[in-house]
C-alpha cells in the first residue's frame, strides 16, 4: 500500500494527539501515593489524569473535523477546557495551605468552566490564564527549582506560538507540536516533584 504525505502526516497528528493523552496518565499512575511531603497530594495523581483526559476529548472533537484544527465551540473542545482547569487547578491547590487561596483558586476553575457556554470561549481562557498565574507563582515559591522553568516555556510560550502559528496561517504542519510541547510541560511538572521529594527525604534522614 503507497503511503501518501497526507496519510503520513495524518499519523504523525494521531501521534502526537496520543502521546499527549498516554504520557500524563501514565505519571498520574505513578504519583498514586507518592509526593506525601506535598500538602495536599491525594490531588496529584487526578491532576495528572485530568490532563491526559483533556487531551482525549480533544483528540475526540478533532474527529468531528477530520483532524484539521478549526477554532470554534463545541461539547468535547468544553470538555477539553474543562479538564485543562482542573489539572492545573488541582496542582495548584495541592501546594497551598492557605484555605483562601484554595478558594480562589477553586473559584477561578469554577468560573472557567462556567463561562465557557454561558459568556465565551475567550472569557474561559482569561481565567485559564489566572490560573496558570497563580500555578506559576505558587508553585516556584514553593519548590524553588529551576527546572520548572520549562512549564512557562513550553506549556505556555511555545504552544501559544504554535497556536497563534496554526490559527493565522492555516497550516496545519503547526498541529504537531503542540502536544509534544504539552506533553514536555506535563513532564516538567512531574519532575519537579520527583526532585522535591528526594530532597525532602534527605532531609528526614
Amino acid at each position: 500500500m503507497e503511503i501518501t504525505y497526507s496519510n503520513l502526516f495524518l499519523f504523525l497528528l494521531f501521534l502526537a494527539h496520543l502521546q499527549a493523552v498516554i504520557i500524563p496518565i501514565f505519571l498520574g499512575i505513578k504519583s498514586i501515593n507518592k509526593f506525601k511531603n506535598i500538602k495536599n497530594h491525594i490531588l496529584i495523581p487526578f491532576a495528572f489524569i485530568f490532563f491526559g483526559l483533556a487531551s482525549m476529548f480533544e483528540m475526540i472533537d478533532h474527529t468531528k473535523t477530520n483532524w484539521i484544527y478549526i477554532n470554534h465551540s463545541s461539547f468535547f473542545n468544553w470538555l477539553f477546557y474543562t479538564f485543562l482547569a482542573l489539572g492545573l487547578t488541582s496542582l495548584t491547590v495541592s501546594v497551598i495551605r492557605n484555605k483562601f487561596i484554595i478558594g480562589l483558586n477553586i473559584f477561578l476553575c469554577f468560573c472557567s468552566i462556567v463561562s465557557y457556554f454561558l459568556i465565551d470561549k475567550t472569557i474561559a481562557l482569561s481565567f485559564q490564564v489566572m490560573i496558570s498565574i497563580f500555578l506559576i507563582i505558587i508553585w516556584q515559591k514553593t519548590f524553588k527549582d529551576l527546572l520548572f522553568i520549562a512549564y512557562p516555556i513550553f506549556g505556555i510560550f511555545f504552544t501559544t506560538f504554535f497556536g497563534t502559528n496554526l490559527s493565522i496561517t492555516e497550516n496545519q504542519i503547526w498541529h504537531i507540536f503542540i502536544g509534544p510541547s504539552g506533553a514536555i510541560s506535563i513532564i516538567t511538572f512531574y519532575l519537579v516533584l520527583k526532585r522535591s521529594n528526594k530532597k525532602f527525604t534527605k532531609i528526614l534522614q
